[in-house]
């Protein structure tokens, strides 16, 4: 690929500079991506895509980007943008197609390729081991669910970071356990397809879990790399000032934040979630809240947009008369500084990193090359502001990375959302830079000159 050079439409840079040692990135995930099933075992992601009508368009996985056969293709995409950081993660059943057992060298030398050129190109490899692509051969056992899974994840996350953890600039256990635990296991409409509150918890808990021992396994071993946790956050808010109104929105933000946060930080699942789930809480043995509460020395923030809570429930987007993506979610740069604001303020936070911000929008198809995205360039540019705006309040946001850099197999949705920086032709696997494409590394650019003056 060898993206033309062309003038963007006028649009305002953001004014805000950025020290010269601050993380650009962008990001993917194995199952998202990858393709070359054949090549590795199944994940209950290949399980859910078979189930009738779990995906919007009936796709799979199988395929994708072929970014395991187009990885140098999609790296040169990588070095021309500038970025200096890539998040991507490693498939669990690429390397242990069982979930057990020394890890398969195909796949290991995939990704040992994968760093190694990174490297050179002078980007820094962001690693995530657990993008919720579990083998089937674990689900088959009771799968998060049961805590025989949490020995076998640092088994994995061991095997993993001895072999890459001396050359990658971070590592993540999981990606938001919140979309494991709440939509996998409780609401159903993600991989396992699993409809109960009370697995939804335990499952919670036991990824939880899997951190804590993951994080003082690598720390023994001696692994020199940067070890955190990504959580995905919102801005929860009351869609009105009313008591029952604010109830609600607080309740919420325990459900899927502070449950996550609390215990990270040692202070254990949160009373007023605990009495909500009520005979739903999860078993906890002895000395497991110790275990979850080990030091990050990074977490990770994906934000996307805000969340509005009325007494009864959500409140259609639509009815904040903001601009919505083709996800349905409102254009809320705001929220992402009250995310990191929030965290800043109600927790001793280590330098926080937003690893997946982004948005997906009905883009057409490319037109000798080029392909026009004006709205994910203002979003772009109002989030980074926002990002911008938390850093002179004091947040130590030191990274921030776009979601994502390829069209890709966007879950329940299938094909039907593209998030890219780059348009993915999926018949010909063609890749064209968007207009996006160009103004971020444009905006590099710029952010590299202000941080040398």
């Amino acid at each position: 690929m060898h993206p033309s050079v062309f003038a963007l439409p006028a649009l305002p840079q953001p004014v805000f500079g950025f020290p010269a040692d601050f993380v650009w990135g962008v990001a993917t995930s194995a199952f998202q991506i990858e393709g070359a099933a054949d090549l590795r075992g199944p994940s209950i992601w290949d399980d859910f895509c078979r189930q009738a009508g779990a995906i919007a368009d009936g796709s799979n996985g199988r395929t994708a980007c072929d970014h395991f056969h187009r990885w140098e293709e999609d790296l040169r995409c990588i070095d021309w943008l500038g970025v200096n950081a890539y998040r991507f993660s490693v498939s669990w059943p690429r390397l242990q197609a069982e979930g057990r057992g020394a890890l398969q060298a195909g796949g290991l030398g995939f990704y040992d390729r994968l760093v190694d050129r990174l490297l050179e190109l002078g980007v820094a490899p962001h690693l995530t081991l657990n993008h919720w692509d579990l083998p089937s051969a674990l689900q088959a056992q009771g799968g998060w669910a049961a805590r025989g899974t949490v020995s076998r994840f640092v088994d994995y996350a061991e095997q993993v970071a001895a072999a890459l953890g001396d050359r990658v600039s971070s590592i993540a256990t999981h990606n938001e356990p919140w979309v494991m635990a709440t939509l996998g296991h409780e609401q159903g409409i993600f991989a396992p397809g699993i409809r109960s509150r009370r697995t939804a918890t335990q499952v919670a808990h036991h990824l939880l879990l899997s951190h804590g021992l993951a994080l003082q396994a690598l720390r023994a071993q001696g692994c020199k790399a940067p070890l955190g946790i990504v959580l995905n956050l919102s801005a929860f808010e009351g869609a009105t000032d009313s008591a029952a109104d604010q109830a609600k929105a607080r309740l919420e933000d325990g459900l899927l934040a502070r449950w996550y946060l609390d215990p990270l930080f040692g202070r254990g699942y949160p009373d007023d979630v605990c009495a909500e789930l009520a005979a739903d809480v999860p078993q906890v043995e002895p000395g497991d809240m110790g275990v979850i509460a080990q030091g990050l020395d990074f977490l990770g923030v994906n934000y996307y947009t805000r969340s509005v809570y009325d007494a009864t429930g959500v409140r259609a987007p639509a009815s904040g008369g903001l601009p919505l993506t083709a996800m349905g979610w409102e254009v809320y740069p705001q929220g992402l500084r009250a995310v990191l604001t929030r965290l800043h303020h109600d927790y001793p936070v280590p330098p926080l990193y937003v690893m997946e911000n982004g948005a997906a929008f009905d883009d057409p198809n490319p037109v000798q090359g080029q392909l026009a995205d004006g709205q994910r360039m203002d979003y772009l540019r109002t989030h980074i502001e926002a990002l911008a705006q938390a850093r002179a309040q004091g947040v130590p946001v030191a990274g921030y990375m776009v979601w994502s850099l390829l069209d890709n197999f966007e879950w329940a949705s299938g094909y039907a959302k593209r998030f890219g920086l780059v348009h993915v032709d999926y018949d010909t696997q063609v890749r064209t830079p968007k207009h996006s494409a160009h103004w971020y590394r444009q905006w590099l650019q710029v952010s590299a000159a202000r941080a040398q003056r």
